[in-house]
Protein backbone atom coordinates (compact mmCIF):
# COMPACT_ATOMS: atom_id res chain seq x y z
CA UNK A 1 0.00 0.00 0.00
CA UNK A 2 1.28 3.26 -1.14
CA UNK A 3 1.90 5.76 1.82
CA UNK A 4 0.51 9.42 1.10
CA UNK A 5 2.40 10.78 4.05
CA UNK A 6 5.63 8.94 5.26
CA UNK A 7 7.28 11.56 6.38
CA UNK A 8 7.92 9.46 9.75
CA UNK A 9 9.67 6.90 7.95
CA UNK A 10 11.72 9.02 6.02
CA UNK A 11 12.68 11.40 9.17
CA UNK A 12 13.91 8.04 11.45
CA UNK A 13 16.08 7.11 8.18
CA UNK A 14 17.81 9.89 8.31
CA UNK A 15 16.12 10.75 4.43
CA UNK A 16 15.58 13.84 3.21
CA UNK A 17 11.58 15.41 4.44
CA UNK A 18 9.85 18.50 3.84
CA UNK A 19 8.79 19.40 7.48
CA UNK A 20 9.29 17.50 10.45
CA UNK A 21 6.91 15.12 11.11
CA UNK A 22 4.95 15.08 14.56
CA UNK A 23 3.38 12.80 16.74
CA UNK A 24 1.99 12.89 20.68
CA UNK A 25 2.16 9.92 22.66
CA UNK A 26 -0.67 8.73 24.70
CA UNK A 27 -2.23 10.84 21.60
CA UNK A 28 -4.87 7.57 21.52
CA UNK A 29 -7.20 8.63 24.11
CA UNK A 30 -7.44 10.97 27.37
CA UNK A 31 -7.40 14.51 25.95
CA UNK A 32 -10.50 13.51 23.44
CA UNK A 33 -14.17 13.99 24.14
CA UNK A 34 -14.41 11.10 21.03
CA UNK A 35 -12.15 8.49 22.99
CA UNK A 36 -14.05 9.15 25.87
CA UNK A 37 -17.68 8.14 24.12
CA UNK A 38 -16.19 5.15 22.94
CA UNK A 39 -14.25 4.14 26.35
CA UNK A 40 -17.66 5.14 27.83
CA UNK A 41 -19.54 2.36 25.41
CA UNK A 42 -17.38 -0.61 27.31
CA UNK A 43 -16.68 -1.71 30.87
CA UNK A 44 -13.20 -0.11 30.88
CA UNK A 45 -9.56 0.37 29.29
CA UNK A 46 -9.11 -3.61 29.38
CA UNK A 47 -12.32 -4.20 27.18
CA UNK A 48 -11.77 -1.49 25.09
CA UNK A 49 -8.39 -3.12 24.18
CA UNK A 50 -9.27 -6.25 23.77
CA UNK A 51 -11.79 -5.24 21.27
CA UNK A 52 -10.12 -4.40 18.31
CA UNK A 53 -12.86 -2.87 16.00
CA UNK A 54 -12.69 -0.29 18.84
CA UNK A 55 -9.16 0.19 19.75
CA UNK A 56 -8.59 0.83 15.61
CA UNK A 57 -11.62 3.21 15.82
CA UNK A 58 -9.66 5.58 18.70
CA UNK A 59 -6.29 4.78 17.13
CA UNK A 60 -7.65 6.57 14.18
CA UNK A 61 -9.28 9.13 16.13
CA UNK A 62 -5.75 11.67 16.49
CA UNK A 63 -5.20 11.09 12.76
CA UNK A 64 -8.55 13.04 11.83
CA UNK A 65 -8.91 15.09 15.08
CA UNK A 66 -5.38 16.37 15.54
CA UNK A 67 -3.81 15.93 12.42
CA UNK A 68 -0.64 14.25 13.64
CA UNK A 69 1.56 12.24 10.79
CA UNK A 70 0.97 8.73 12.60
CA UNK A 71 -1.04 6.55 14.38
CA UNK A 72 -0.08 4.60 17.21
CA UNK A 73 -1.83 1.52 17.91
CA UNK A 74 -4.43 1.73 21.01
CA UNK A 75 -2.83 -0.92 23.31
CA UNK A 76 -1.00 -0.88 26.87
CA UNK A 77 2.62 -2.02 27.49
CA UNK A 78 1.58 -4.82 30.05
CA UNK A 79 -0.25 -6.92 27.65
CA UNK A 80 3.10 -9.09 27.76
CA UNK A 81 2.95 -9.78 31.13
CA UNK A 82 -0.82 -11.41 30.99
CA UNK A 83 0.46 -13.27 27.47
CA UNK A 84 3.31 -14.79 29.74
CA UNK A 85 0.58 -15.91 32.51
CA UNK A 86 0.31 -12.80 34.48
CA UNK A 87 -3.07 -11.18 34.34
CA UNK A 88 -3.49 -7.67 35.40
CA UNK A 89 -6.22 -5.56 36.12
CA UNK A 90 -6.98 -1.66 35.60
CA UNK A 91 -8.14 0.29 38.51
CA UNK A 92 -10.03 3.41 37.49
CA UNK A 93 -7.92 6.49 39.57
CA UNK A 94 -5.29 4.13 40.74
CA UNK A 95 -3.78 2.19 37.20
CA UNK A 96 -2.44 -1.37 36.64
CA UNK A 97 -2.98 -4.07 39.29
CA UNK A 98 -1.56 -7.63 39.72
CA UNK A 99 -3.83 -9.99 41.65
CA UNK A 100 -0.30 -12.02 41.50
CA UNK A 101 3.42 -11.25 41.53
CA UNK A 102 6.78 -12.80 40.15
CA UNK A 103 9.03 -13.22 43.31
CA UNK A 104 10.21 -16.85 43.60
CA UNK A 105 11.40 -19.99 41.16
CA UNK A 106 7.62 -21.31 41.76
CA UNK A 107 6.38 -18.02 40.21
CA UNK A 108 8.39 -18.08 37.56
CA UNK A 109 7.57 -22.00 36.44
CA UNK A 110 4.05 -20.48 35.89
CA UNK A 111 4.96 -18.51 33.01
CA UNK A 112 5.69 -18.80 29.76
CA UNK A 113 7.41 -17.33 26.86
CA UNK A 114 4.73 -15.79 24.18
CA UNK A 115 4.83 -16.64 20.50
CA UNK A 116 2.81 -13.94 20.35
CA UNK A 117 -0.18 -15.46 19.60
CA UNK A 118 -1.76 -14.74 23.05
CA UNK A 119 -2.27 -11.34 21.66
CA UNK A 120 -4.19 -11.92 18.64
CA UNK A 121 -6.53 -9.13 19.32
CA UNK A 122 -3.51 -6.17 19.14
CA UNK A 123 -2.90 -7.88 15.30
CA UNK A 124 -6.16 -7.96 14.77
CA UNK A 125 -6.67 -4.20 15.73
CA UNK A 126 -3.51 -3.36 13.69
CA UNK A 127 -4.53 -5.29 10.66
CA UNK A 128 -8.27 -3.32 10.71
CA UNK A 129 -6.41 0.09 11.52
CA UNK A 130 -3.97 -0.26 8.24
CA UNK A 131 -6.76 -1.35 6.26
CA UNK A 132 -9.03 1.73 7.47
CA UNK A 133 -6.09 4.33 7.76
CA UNK A 134 -5.64 3.33 3.59
CA UNK A 135 -2.06 4.56 3.32
CA UNK A 136 -2.59 8.36 4.79
CA UNK A 137 0.14 7.79 7.77
CA UNK A 138 2.17 5.15 8.90
CA UNK A 139 0.91 3.03 11.96
CA UNK A 140 3.48 2.78 14.89
CA UNK A 141 3.59 -0.49 16.92
CA UNK A 142 5.01 -0.76 20.09
CA UNK A 143 6.00 -2.60 23.49
CA UNK A 144 7.29 -1.72 26.72
CA UNK A 145 10.63 -2.16 27.86
CA UNK A 146 11.77 -5.80 29.74
CA UNK A 147 12.85 -3.71 33.09
CA UNK A 148 9.74 -1.62 32.85
CA UNK A 149 7.93 -4.37 32.29
CA UNK A 150 9.51 -6.64 34.95
CA UNK A 151 9.41 -4.05 37.53
CA UNK A 152 5.42 -4.08 37.18
CA UNK A 153 5.46 -7.94 37.28
CA UNK A 154 7.76 -7.55 40.84
CA UNK A 155 5.94 -4.91 42.61
CA UNK A 156 2.49 -5.72 41.08
CA UNK A 157 1.37 -1.94 40.78
CA UNK A 158 2.88 0.96 39.86
CA UNK A 159 5.01 2.98 42.42
CA UNK A 160 7.09 5.88 43.19
CA UNK A 161 10.30 3.67 44.09
CA UNK A 162 9.35 -0.03 42.79
CA UNK A 163 11.70 -0.79 45.66
CA UNK A 164 10.94 -4.35 45.63
CA UNK A 165 11.82 -4.89 42.15
CA UNK A 166 15.27 -3.04 42.27
CA UNK A 167 15.26 -5.04 45.77
CA UNK A 168 15.23 -8.14 43.39
CA UNK A 169 18.25 -6.79 41.49
CA UNK A 170 20.57 -7.07 44.19
CA UNK A 171 19.39 -10.22 46.14
CA UNK A 172 18.82 -12.33 43.32
CA UNK A 173 20.36 -11.37 39.96
CA UNK A 174 20.51 -14.68 38.52
CA UNK A 175 16.38 -14.94 39.27
CA UNK A 176 16.38 -11.55 37.26
CA UNK A 177 18.58 -11.97 34.43
CA UNK A 178 16.15 -15.07 33.87
CA UNK A 179 13.09 -13.61 34.14
CA UNK A 180 14.00 -10.36 31.69
CA UNK A 181 15.21 -12.87 29.63
CA UNK A 182 11.63 -14.34 29.36
CA UNK A 183 10.04 -11.04 28.91
CA UNK A 184 12.27 -10.20 26.29
CA UNK A 185 11.89 -12.92 24.28
CA UNK A 186 8.38 -12.53 24.62
CA UNK A 187 8.65 -9.09 23.57
CA UNK A 188 10.55 -9.42 20.35
CA UNK A 189 7.83 -12.47 19.23
CA UNK A 190 5.08 -9.98 20.44
CA UNK A 191 6.87 -7.21 17.80
CA UNK A 192 7.50 -9.14 14.84
CA UNK A 193 3.61 -10.42 15.11
CA UNK A 194 3.01 -6.44 14.95
CA UNK A 195 5.41 -6.12 12.09
CA UNK A 196 3.43 -8.79 10.19
CA UNK A 197 0.41 -7.41 10.88
CA UNK A 198 0.87 -3.78 9.35
CA UNK A 199 2.67 -1.94 12.11
CA UNK A 200 5.25 0.26 10.00
CA UNK A 201 7.62 1.59 12.78
CA UNK A 202 7.66 -0.01 16.63
CA UNK A 203 8.79 2.19 19.84
CA UNK A 204 10.19 0.53 22.88
CA UNK A 205 8.86 2.51 26.04
CA UNK A 206 11.46 2.11 28.85
CA UNK A 207 8.47 4.19 31.38
CA UNK A 208 10.59 3.50 34.78
CA UNK A 209 14.46 3.63 33.42
CA UNK A 210 15.35 6.76 35.46
CA UNK A 211 14.69 4.90 38.82
CA UNK A 212 17.80 2.54 38.27
CA UNK A 213 21.27 4.01 38.64
CA UNK A 214 23.59 3.91 35.64
CA UNK A 215 25.48 0.54 36.67
CA UNK A 216 21.93 -1.50 37.30
CA UNK A 217 20.74 0.16 33.90
CA UNK A 218 23.56 -1.42 32.40
CA UNK A 219 23.59 -4.45 33.76
CA UNK A 220 19.43 -4.81 33.91
CA UNK A 221 17.76 -2.91 30.65
CA UNK A 222 20.25 -1.69 27.69
CA UNK A 223 20.86 -5.30 27.04
CA UNK A 224 17.51 -6.55 27.03
CA UNK A 225 16.88 -3.38 24.95
CA UNK A 226 20.03 -4.21 22.51
CA UNK A 227 18.15 -7.67 21.90
CA UNK A 228 15.30 -6.37 21.06
CA UNK A 229 16.75 -4.02 18.34
CA UNK A 230 19.05 -6.15 17.25
CA UNK A 231 16.14 -8.58 16.85
CA UNK A 232 13.55 -6.47 14.91
CA UNK A 233 15.37 -5.14 11.46
CA UNK A 234 12.72 -5.05 9.11
CA UNK A 235 11.28 -1.65 10.55
CA UNK A 236 12.56 1.39 11.89
CA UNK A 237 13.07 1.19 15.81
CA UNK A 238 13.05 3.84 18.34
CA UNK A 239 13.89 3.60 22.24
CA UNK A 240 12.90 5.71 24.99
CA UNK A 241 13.71 5.55 27.94
CA UNK A 242 12.18 8.22 30.47
CA UNK A 243 15.12 9.34 32.73
CA UNK A 244 17.90 7.69 31.73
CA UNK A 245 19.87 10.89 30.72
CA UNK A 246 23.06 8.97 32.15
CA UNK A 247 23.04 6.28 29.31
CA UNK A 248 22.28 8.76 26.37
CA UNK A 249 25.80 7.97 25.34
CA UNK A 250 25.12 4.20 25.34
CA UNK A 251 21.81 4.73 23.72
CA UNK A 252 23.53 6.09 20.55
CA UNK A 253 25.31 2.40 19.96
CA UNK A 254 22.03 0.69 19.95
CA UNK A 255 20.70 -1.07 16.67
CA UNK A 256 17.39 1.76 16.13
CA UNK A 257 17.21 4.89 14.37
CA UNK A 258 15.10 6.89 16.95
CA UNK A 259 15.81 7.96 20.70
CA UNK A 260 13.14 9.58 22.12
CA UNK A 261 13.80 12.26 24.58
CA UNK A 262 12.15 12.83 27.93
CA UNK A 263 11.55 17.30 28.63
CA UNK A 264 14.52 16.60 30.96
CA UNK A 265 17.10 15.87 28.31
CA UNK A 266 19.33 19.05 26.80
CA UNK A 267 18.95 19.14 23.44
CA UNK A 268 22.59 19.77 22.26
CA UNK A 269 23.81 17.89 25.20
CA UNK A 270 22.09 15.01 23.94
CA UNK A 271 22.90 15.58 20.50
CA UNK A 272 26.51 15.51 21.31
CA UNK A 273 26.23 12.15 23.79
CA UNK A 274 24.37 10.28 21.29
CA UNK A 275 25.85 11.66 17.89
CA UNK A 276 24.49 12.56 14.57
CA UNK A 277 23.50 9.03 13.26
CA UNK A 278 20.52 8.92 15.28
CA UNK A 279 17.28 10.61 14.43
CA UNK A 280 16.11 12.56 18.30
CA UNK A 281 12.50 12.52 19.07
CA UNK A 282 10.52 15.15 21.50
CA UNK A 283 10.78 16.30 24.01
CA UNK A 284 8.35 19.34 24.55
CA UNK A 285 7.47 19.26 28.32
CA UNK A 286 3.47 18.43 28.49
CA UNK A 287 3.00 20.82 30.92
CA UNK A 288 4.03 23.26 28.28
CA UNK A 289 0.17 22.68 26.53
CA UNK A 290 -1.61 24.31 29.57
CA UNK A 291 -0.54 27.45 28.44
CA UNK A 292 -2.41 29.96 26.30
CA UNK A 293 -2.65 29.47 22.59
CA UNK A 294 0.49 32.16 22.34
CA UNK A 295 2.74 30.02 25.26
CA UNK A 296 2.16 27.14 23.26
CA UNK A 297 3.45 28.40 19.85
CA UNK A 298 6.66 30.20 21.54
CA UNK A 299 7.46 26.53 23.64
CA UNK A 300 7.22 25.07 20.18
CA UNK A 301 9.17 27.38 18.38
CA UNK A 302 11.87 27.72 21.13
CA UNK A 303 12.00 23.62 20.35
CA UNK A 304 12.23 23.13 17.26
CA UNK A 305 15.22 25.96 16.81
CA UNK A 306 17.30 23.87 18.82
CA UNK A 307 16.69 20.83 16.41
CA UNK A 308 16.92 22.60 13.26
CA UNK A 309 18.97 20.95 11.30
CA UNK A 310 19.50 17.71 12.35
CA UNK A 311 17.47 14.59 12.36
CA UNK A 312 14.00 15.15 14.39
CA UNK A 313 10.85 13.85 14.90
CA UNK A 314 8.58 16.17 16.74
CA UNK A 315 6.80 14.70 20.03
CA UNK A 316 6.44 15.78 23.80
CA UNK A 317 8.76 14.34 26.40
CA UNK A 318 6.67 12.39 27.67
CA UNK A 319 2.55 11.00 27.03
CA UNK A 320 -0.07 14.26 26.78
CA UNK A 321 -1.79 14.53 30.31
CA UNK A 322 -5.55 13.48 29.79
CA UNK A 323 -6.56 17.26 31.27
CA UNK A 324 -5.15 19.23 28.63
CA UNK A 325 -7.39 20.92 26.07
CA UNK A 326 -6.89 19.40 22.97
CA UNK A 327 -6.98 22.55 20.88
CA UNK A 328 -3.64 23.61 22.61
CA UNK A 329 -2.33 20.11 21.28
CA UNK A 330 -3.49 21.26 17.64
CA UNK A 331 -0.94 24.28 18.36
CA UNK A 332 1.29 22.30 19.06
CA UNK A 333 1.05 20.59 15.74
CA UNK A 334 0.43 23.14 13.33
CA UNK A 335 2.80 25.05 14.93
CA UNK A 336 5.74 22.08 14.06
CA UNK A 337 3.92 21.95 10.64
CA UNK A 338 5.04 25.65 10.18
CA UNK A 339 8.29 25.99 11.07
CA UNK A 340 10.32 26.44 8.18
Amino acid sequence: MHLQNDLLLRAAKGESIERTPVWLMRQAGRILPEYRKVRESVSGFIELAQTPELAAEVTIQPVDLLGVDAAIIFSDILVIPEAMGLPYEMVEKRGPLFPNTVRSEADLKKLHVSDGSELQYVTDAIRITKNELNGRVPLIGFAGAPWTIFSYMVEGHGSKTFSAAREMLYTQPAFSHQLLQMITDSTINYLKAQIEAGAQLVQIFDSWAGILGPKQYAEFSLPYIAQICDAITSVPKTVFAKGAFFAREEMGRLNCETIGLDWNMGISESRKLIGSEKTLQGNLDPAALYGTEEQVREATIEMMEQFRGTRHVANLGHGVYPDINPEMVKVFIQTVKDFK
